[in-house]
């Protein structure tokens, strides 16, 4: 592997990975590079920014290209899509920001599939779903994937491409709810009056098209998708994901019954993590290894009442929580982790007694439910970690379901302080 980022995250960045067990080799160049190292096809990843994401494709031949940018506005996502770039994101500012694509990448040229590790399992529905996908993802069929909130539809949809013909081509995740409503049409498909501003969509060519939380499309926004998968026009193989009923969604007219039979040509469902049995402590064995190694701690043990726990436990924001109650108790523990580190011994109560008095909710609604009865006496870091997702996305949903935190009065002068 290669990495050639262009300023100072370049240390931080190759710790991540090299903590994660790859070798990382750096140059301050790309002609650097190819002095150093060799051609840049000889490497199973190259990581670079905006400024050598053409150069680096031209000369990459076959290996996948993650271009990492400090706007990572979409815009500039096609651009580099067509310049070549495989990949493309954000800087990260955690280290599973930057694993997951970097596993994505390696998987799809077969050289890993560490990548998979969340979708591994013995439980029944787990070793359904892994048939599923070992079938469908060979062929060309629009997929569906449906899931809970941090049950890894992305992780799905890498599997997907990674094992399908367009391997070798890019895969472009789109959140649609994270999208302004007004911009998502031209972000998917284009200016029509401007040239130089190609839709993702056309990014995707020969490729594939990942739409998470595609329940979040505008109406007229999914009429013009639904032209496109009815018309085959693009060469584009398209996923999509969704945490929201979208049966539901269709009766109350706010989803096209058309564009929903053309997207569930092949349903895959991902089982909540409460509902995978044993396979929530191999799940949590593998999380610490990887944290562990990440920050450089020796690997604790889970005690035999945590073990109880993380089996017991109703896991609301499933594997994403289950990720942030291990890094939180690696960073806190010593020699073992026990149930007060892992933090979810007295939140289980809170959030069983909810899902036991709405079993019908979505998970929309289970939010805005879990949100509202429980803002006033948690931080939003808190209740961020409760639900099993960063304050980013809490703050994303609160402006999308209209339910902004609500102001607290201004602190007095500390009594401890004269």
């Amino acid at each position: 592997m290669i990495l050639i980022p262009a300023d100072g995250s370049r240390a931080q960045l190759a710790k991540w990975l090299e903590a994660d067990g790859h070798v990382v080799l750096t140059a301050e160049s790309i002609s650097a590079a190819t002095e150093q190292f060799g051609a840049l096809s000889n490497a199973d990843v190259i990581i670079g920014d905006e400024s050598f994401g053409a150069r680096l494709a031209a000369q990459a031949q076959g290996t996948p290209v993650l271009i990492l940018s400090r706007q990572a506005t979409v815009a500039d996502a096609v651009k580099a899509m067509k310049t070549g770039a495989s990949h493309y994101q954000a800087y990260p500012e955690t280290a599973d920001q930057l694993l997951i694509p970097v596993h994505g990448a390696l998987a799809e040229t077969g050289a890993d599939r560490s990548g998979d590790f969340s979708l591994g399992g013995d439980s029944p529905p787990m070793r359904a779903l892994l048939e599923h996908i070992g079938k469908v993802a060979p062929t060309e069929s629009t997929v569906l994937i449906s899931g809970e909130s941090g049950t890894g539809k992305e992780l799905v949809a890498r599997a997907l491409h990674a094992r399908s013909q367009r391997r070798l081509a890019a895969l472009i995740s789109v959140n649609c709810a994270a999208i302004p409503t007004h911009l998502i049409e031209a972000e998917l498909f284009g200016h029509d009056q401007q040239e130089d501003h190609r839709g993702l969509l056309e990014a995707a060519e020969g490729g594939t098209l990942f739409l998470d939380e595609i329940g979040e499309l505008p109406l007229d926004v999914q009429g013009r998708l639904l032209q496109v998968l009815a018309g085959s026009t693009a060469n584009v193989r398209l996923i999509a994901a969704t945490q929201r009923d979208l049966a539901g969604l269709i009766e109350s007219q706010q989803f096209r019954q058309d564009l929903y039979y053309r997207l569930k040509v092949v349903s895959l469902d991902i089982p909540p993590l409460r509902d995978r049995g044993e396979d929530i402590l191999q799940l949590a064995e593998d999380i610490l290894t990887r944290t562990s190694r990440r920050l450089g701690k020796p690997k604790p043990g889970f005690s035999s009442e945590a073990k109880d726990s993380l089996v017991s436990y109703h896991w609301p924001g499933n594997v994403r929580e289950l990720e942030n109650a291990i890094e939180r108790a690696v960073i806190l523990g010593e020699d073992a982790i026990t149930t007060s580190l892992l933090a979810i011994e007295t939140a289980a109560p809170v959030i069983d007694n909810l899902a036991a008095q709405t079993p019908d909710q979505t998970m929309e609604d289970y939010f805005v439910s879990f949100v509202t009865a429980h803002q006033d006496q948690l931080t939003e870091t808190e209740l961020a970690e409760r639900l099993g997702i960063s304050r980013k996305s809490l703050w994303e949903r609160r402006q999308r379901l209209n339910i902004p935190r609500k102001k607290t009065r201004k602190r007095g002068p500390r009594r401890d302080v004269s």
